[in-house]
């Protein structure tokens, strides 16, 4: 099983990546979607972020209001990292198991989605990896006009992740993303070609049709020697 690595920073246009993976039937597993489910009410991971926030983070129906949460946060590196720190287990936990579903389904090639990918160091578990780029003053346009964030605010969020340029020195792919929409298109495409490569044989051997061959064939190895045994 091929797991690929995709990350980038806010508003560098890496959700957009990940949904054409999508669209060209590649399956990705969203960590941030992961993290809503772990922060839902009642659960595990919502009631340690509550007791360690206060009810004041909370909407009226009890739900976590991330805008809130995440002005808290983005605006405090030891509140955000108390909070990485409460969330990491149940998010690595609901990573793993949308892995392991995929992998029942005999998926060869999948893309874990992570914006923390290398400060959460998962980076280990995946290869290639890819990195969508932009210049800072890109990022920064592009997040106030999104989010119709200030400039403070703006700056904060972006300061609170690693920085791209570090980022791109640890990838394998970079895809730039200063461009046009076009532009991104036609650098998908030579991505998605290496992405969809035959499997290497290591690779192979990890996936849900690799695990069956090596099945059957210790299956087919101990029946043969029970037959010249009693021979």
């Amino acid at each position: 099983m091929r797991i690929v690595g995709l990350t980038g920073g806010i508003s560098s246009g890496k959700s957009t990546v990940s949904n054409l993976f999508k669209s060209h039937g590649v399956p990705v597993v969203d960590a941030d979607l992961v993290a809503r489910d772990v922060l839902k009410k009642g659960t595990g991971g919502w009631k340690k972020v509550v007791a360690a926030f206060g009810e004041e983070i909370l909407q009226a129906n009890g739900e976590v209001d991330r805008a809130k949460l995440g002005q808290i946060v983005f605006s405090d590196p030891a509140k955000r990292q108390i909070l990485n720190r409460l969330l990491a287990p149940y998010i690595s936990s609901g990573i793993f198991w949308e892995i392991a579903k995929l992998w029942m389904r005999g998926f060869k090639v999948i893309v874990l989605d992570i914006p923390l990918l290398f400060e959460a160091k998962m980076d280990k578990w995946t290869k290639p990896i890819i990195v969508v780029w932009v210049d800072p003053d890109t990022q920064l346009r592009r997040l106030m006009a999104r989010d119709r964030a200030s400039e403070e605010d703006a700056r904060n969020r972006i300061s609170a992740q690693m920085s791209l340029d570090l980022k791109r020195t640890k990838a394998d792919i970079v895809i730039d993303n200063t461009g046009s929409l076009e532009d991104l298109n036609e650098q998908f495409k030579n991505v998605l070609f290496e992405v969809k490569k035959p499997l290497t044989w290591t690779e192979f051997g990890l996936s849900r049709q690799g695990a069956l061959s090596v099945f059957v064939s210790v299956i087919v190895g101990v029946l043969i020697c029970r037959k010249i045994s009693r021979l």
